[in-house]
């Protein structure tokens, strides 16, 4: 394992590893420690006590953080006709049917961050499950990825939608916005995400759900948070 650079080792030691920070504190540390050249993410990890192997204890949607995430992501609409031209126009910055298709098979062309496809698409979208779905680029309807209403879903994508699954080891990883964000927005986006979480917690989950929660950047430590004082 590489060693760690001289700034990463001072950021940890400025933070106290047997404390667990309320939401707000934590980012604000985080915050303080940010000192990349560019603006880093700032993301959550959220540990769930569920067992992904089972099908009724999988945990996986999408959401619209309120302050958004500080990047734009583009877009792949397949779509035809109407639905092609409501794309379009919602922001979409590609739209296509059979021939976005061939595009993908044929190039191998993934010039897109976000996928989205109408229903009567998916027979013909679903040749590429092999090239998107490792990629967690495929079309999903749990995430509102296929859908008619291509305008709502490609404004939400824009407005910083951002979509969260439970890996293998029970884990949830996802942004909440950027370090140049407000504290109080990045605290407003992280507890609408843990609340998002507790709201859509299977029914099979027994016990302690939210296991653990840690804030950390691109570039710097993580930082341990208490889950109880998420709606405080």
């Amino acid at each position: 394992m590489s060693k760690r650079g001289k700034r990463y080792q001072d950021a940890t030691k400025q933070i106290d590893r047997a404390k667990l920070y309320d939401p707000m504190e934590a980012i604000e540390l985080l915050k303080s420690l940010a000192k990349a050249k560019f603006d880093e993410t700032v993301e959550v990890a959220v540990k769930l006590n569920v067992d992904p192997r089972h099908a009724d204890q999988q945990v996986r949607g999408a959401m619209v953080l309120p302050h958004g995430t500080g990047k734009t992501r583009s877009v792949l609409v397949f779509a035809k006709g109407d639905k092609a031209k409501e794309a379009e126009a919602a922001g979409a910055d590609f739209v296509g049917a059979e021939d976005m298709v061939e595009k993908i098979q044929k190039e191998g062309w993934l010039g897109f961050e976000v996928a989205i496809a109408t229903p009567d698409m998916m027979g013909t979208v679903g040749k590429l499950g092999r090239v998107l779905g490792p990629r967690g680029l495929m079309p999903n309807p749990k995430t509102g990825t296929v859908t008619f209403d291509v305008t709502q879903a490609v404004r939400e994508v824009k407005a910083g939608k951002i979509e969260y699954r439970v890996d293998k080891a029970g884990n949830i990883h996802a942004p909440i916005g950027k370090a140049s964000f407000d504290a109080e927005k990045l605290t407003e986006n992280f507890k609408a995400l843990v609340e998002q979480l507790i709201r859509v917690k299977p029914t099979a989950a027994k016990g302690q759900y939210i296991k653990g929660i840690t804030l950390t950047t691109t570039m710097g430590p993580g930082v341990k948070v208490s889950a109880q004082k998420i709606t405080a």
